[in-house]
């Protein structure tokens, strides 16, 4: 993977706010050409460092507008169980992050669903499908208090 210059930094800046942002428009702002910014966008998506382009829904108005923040013990030393548990979970819409943390739990995910009566059909589906989880700690979030994904950019001109 190539070394990220300022011009990848500052085109990277603008994708995150906004991937509707035309190559025109990005050239105004980076100062590069239309054509130079079209190669560099498809370079950064071959390489995987733009990982994807995606819309962000409203929860409220999808009916699942209810989220639980969900620590996870799995067996102890049992790194297949982990791998295993990833698989599973990339197949499932409702669980839509997955971290592998240190601390009190071995995984934190982020769980979506209708109200808590379809959190706890799905905790039942998580340990009915992983039996290589030991235990669950569900915390409902009240309200959002920040969303987003953005990654700040080391020498990007917004620093």
């Amino acid at each position: 993977m190539e070394k990220l210059d300022h011009f990848d930094r500052d085109i990277l800046q603008l994708v995150q706010r906004n991937c509707q942002l035309t190559a025109e428009s990005i050239a105004d702002d980076v100062g590069l050409s239309t054509s130079a910014v079209q190669r560099r966008l498809k370079r950064l998506r071959e390489e995987g460092i733009i990982k994807a382009e995606v819309a962000i829904v409203e929860r409220k108005t999808t009916g699942t507008p209810m989220v639980f923040i969900v620590g996870m013990e799995i067996e102890r030393d049992n790194y297949d169980a982990l791998a295993k548990f990833r698989l599973w979970a990339e197949k499932q819409d409702h669980i839509q992050q997955v971290y592998y943390v240190t601390g009190a739990v071995d995984l934190i995910a982020i769980v979506t669903a209708r109200d808590v009566e379809h959190y706890d059909d799905i905790a039942a589906l998580i340990m009915a499908e992983n039996p290589q989880i030991r235990r669950m700690h569900t915390n409902v979030v009240l309200r959002d208090v920040k969303l987003g994904l953005f990654v700040p950019l080391s020498g990007a001109t917004d620093d």
